[in-house]
């Protein structure tokens, strides 16, 4: 079965948003941890992660209809 997130990938980490960004296609069940690995980010460069607007981590699973954003470590000066 087929479900749909949308992504949006900030900062630095905009390089490995998807063209189907706002349609996503994962299978029920999927981590975060998952789709970074389909995207191709390297979960070394991954600060915070929010799922539908929640804090969550690389074990959150999505199941279809989830907003995931995913930012890099942000340095200030």
């Amino acid at each position: 079965m087929q479900a749909y997130i949308s992504i949006k990938l900030f900062a630095s980490l905009n390089r490995y948003t998807p063209d189907t960004a706002d349609n996503y296609p994962v299978r029920p069940g999927t981590t975060v941890r998952d789709l970074m690995d389909q995207l191709g980010v390297p979960v070394t460069e991954v600060k915070l992660i929010f799922v539908n607007g929640v804090k969550g981590d690389l074990a959150s699973a999505l199941n279809g209809g989830e907003r995931v954003g995913i930012f890099p470590p942000v340095g200030g000066g």
